[in-house]
C-alpha cells in the first residue's frame, strides 16, 4: 500500500528537531531509521503530515561507560550495539539482543531510540531496557527528563513521550551478571511469538509479546528474590499478562510458552 503525501524536514541538531515538532505539533512524527515507522505509514496504521528526519544528528549516537552506567545515544543502531566492544563488556544482554534483532539489513538502519519510542511489545530491545532496570532521556520544549523503563511503556504503541519530546538517550547499569534471552519465532528475522530476558541473575525478568506492553515478569522476581528455583519461579511467569490471540498462537498457548522459556532462561542464566 502506497503512503499518504507527507512532508519531510531534514535536522542536523536537537534543538532543530524540537523546533520542528514544537511547530507541527501531533502531526509531526520523528524519522530515525525508518525501521518501524516505514511500515506503519504504508499501511496507514500512521499517518504524520511532517516527518521530521534525524538521522543527521551525528551527536545522539555512540556508547559510553562512566563507572556502573552505560550511556547510549537514541541514534546508535542494533548493529553498533551488536558489535561493540564495550557494550558485549559492560552490559552482554544488550549487545546480545541487539544481534537477533529482524535481520542484518534492518539492524544496520533500526536505531534503540527508534525501538524504544515505538514501543511495540513484540520487540526485543524494549524488553531487555525493561529487564535492566534502564532509563529513558527525553528532550523537548521544557528540557530534558529521564524516565524509568518501568514508567516508559504505557500501552499498545503508547510511551510517555509528550508530542513536543523526543529521545535523546537510554542509561543502563553495568550488567555482567548471569543473563540469557529466550526467543521463539518461526523464522530467525519474525517478531518473538514470545520472549523471555533474564538479567543479573534473575533481578530483572522481562516478556516480550505478553500483553500491550513490555512486562516486568514481576510474579517471577519476587519468586526468586523469596528462594524459589528456576523451575518453581518460571511457572509464575504468565501471571499478570494479557497475551493477544493470533495465526501464531491462541492466549493460552503464549501463557505456556513463557513458563518454558522463562524457565530456559533462568537456568541459561546460571539458575538452580
Amino acid at each position: 500500500m502506497i503512503p499518504a503525501p507527507v512532508g519531510y524536514i531534514r535536522v542536523d541538531s536537537t534543538e532543530a528537531a524540537l523546533a520542528a515538532l514544537g511547530e507541527h505539533g501531533d502531526e509531526a512524527k520523528i524519522l530515525a531509521g525508518g525501521q518501524s515507522l516505514i511500515p506503519l505509514m504504508r499501511f496507514r496504521l500512521a499517518a504524520p503530515s511532517m516527518l521530521v528526519d534525524i538521522a543527521g544528528i551525528t551527536e545522539l549516537s555512540g556508547i559510553s561507560v562512566v563507572g556502573d552506567t552505560v550511556s547510549i545515544g537514541a541514534m546508535t543502531t542494533h548493529s553498533a550495539l551488536e558489535h561493540s566492544g564495550e557494550l558485549a563488556e559492560a552490559c552482554p544482554l544488550l549487545a546480545h539482543v541487539a544481534s537477533v534483532v529482524g535481520d542484518p539489513a534492518i539492524r544496520h538502519r533500526g536505531t534503540l531510540g527508534g525501538s524504544l519510542a515505538h514501543a511495540d511489545p513484540a520487540s526485543d530491545l524494549p524488553a531487555a531496557v525493561l529487564a535492566l532496570g534502564g532509563t529513558l532521556v527525553a528532550s523537548g520544549s521544557n528540557g530534558s527528563r529521564e524516565i524509568a523503563a518501568t514508567e516508559f511503556f504505557t500501552g499498545f504503541l503508547e510511551s510517555a513521550l509528550g508530542a513536543d519530546e523526543m529521545l535523546t538517550g537510554i542509561k543502563v547499569p553495568v550488567s555482567t551478571g548471569g543473563w540469557s534471552y529466550q526467543k521463539f519465532n518461526r523464522r530467525a528475522q519474525d517478531w518473538a511469538i514470545v520472549g523471555a530476558m533474564v538479567a543479573e541473575g534473575g533481578a530483572g525478568v522481562a516478556l516480550v509479546n505478553m500483553g500491550a506492553t513490555p512486562l516486568r515478569a514481576s510474579a517471577v522476581e519476587s519468586a526468586l528474590a523469596g528462594g524459589a528455583s528456576s523451575v518453581e519461579a518460571a511457572a509464575s511467569a504468565a501471571e499478570g499478562t494479557e497475551p493477544s490471540s493470533d495465526n501464531n498462537g491462541d492466549a493460552a498457548y503464549r501463557k505456556h510458552l513463557a513458563q518454558v522459556l522463562t524457565g530456559r532462561a533462568l537456568r541459561d542464566a546460571g539458575m538452580e
